[in-house]
């Protein structure tokens, strides 16, 4: 397997793929050729179980593992060369290749992961952000596949910007499709999170989400974030902002997925995150995830 940045979903892997044995020996003293390579692409982000084993995490564009060995080439006349045979004919055939059942699964690889409960309108701020294209509609469960969307900025850096299926109560122990989406989140650097601010102590629902977060997996709602109070432009969401603000300690952006008010923060904020993030990186000699 060879993870490609270019792909972006497993979509276009086969279930079943076949290497190439190893060519007979011949005379002449030739040895058969081993088996030709079979490259599989893949997404970054990628991981090979087997068995319910995690045994490759291609997390690096280029990055490969080989999944099965294909068949060693067989043995030419010299091999059998002897004092008492100086001619001989006898060649070996060549050996089969490697036989192995792998399942893929695939965590997207996102440098931010909008996360919130089912109608907080992150399918709509994904779509004002970037170009992306989720589904849009005024019911919960709309996005049940993540959607990554490309933020462009004028240096030609971009950040990727995962939407998360919205989360339930009690994700962390797979209600809803709970594992489905958290294990999503693992590979997001910084998190947006996005709660409805019309909605009656908007701040109960960071609670709720950095709870569930936590319980899949510790020091996960501890990554680097931002939260996102959105549908300010309802009269209910302005009188909600500051109650929001007196009760929570991380940095808040006020906006409106659907009329675009105040975007332009969000698009500073996210690039001071990403910045960070390359940084912090750098200092470790790691190369940062780039779209």
């Amino acid at each position: 397997f060879t993870a490609d940045q270019q792909m972006k979903s497993l979509s276009s892997v086969l279930p079943f793929y076949q290497g190439f044995h190893g060519e007979k020996g011949g005379s002449k003293n030739c040895y058969g050729a081993n088996g030709a390579y079979v490259y599989v692409k893949v997404p970054v982000g990628t991981l090979v179980k087997e068995d319910g084993k995690v045994v490759a995490d291609l997390t690096q564009h280029g990055e490969e593992y080989v999944a099965a060995y294909g068949g060693a080439g067989g043995k030419g006349n010299r091999f059998f060369l002897s004092n008492e045979n100086r001619a001989p004919t006898l060649f070996t055939p060549g050996e089969p290749g490697q036989e192995r059942v792998l399942h893929l699964e695939l965590k997207t690889t996102a440098h931010a992961g909008l996360v919130g409960f089912p109608n907080a309108g992150k399918s709509s701020l994904l779509r004002a952000i970037s170009s992306a294209k989720p589904a849009v509609a005024a019911y919960p469960f709309t996005t049940l596949n993540p959607h990554v969307g490309i933020v462009h900025y004028q240096d030609y850096e971009q950040v990727a910007v995962a939407d998360i299926p919205g989360l339930i109560k009690g994700a962390h122990q797979n209600r809803g499709l709970g594992m489905a989406f958290l294990r999503h989140i693992e590979r997001c650097r910084f998190l947006l999170y996005v709660v409805d601010l019309s909605l009656a102590q908007p701040w109960i629902q960071l609670q709720d989400l950095k709870y569930e977060l936590e319980q899949y997996k510790k020091g996960l709602s501890e990554r680097p974030c931002v939260v996102i109070g959105n549908k300010i432009d309802l009269a209910q969401s302005r009188i909600n902002l500051p109650l929001l603000k007196e009760q929570i300690d991380d940095r808040v952006i006020a906006l409106s997925a659907l009329t675009g008010d105040n975007l332009e923060e969000l698009f500073l904020h996210l690039r001071e995150l990403y910045d960070t993030y390359v940084k912090t990186e750098q200092s470790r000699g790691q190369s940062p995830v780039k779209w």
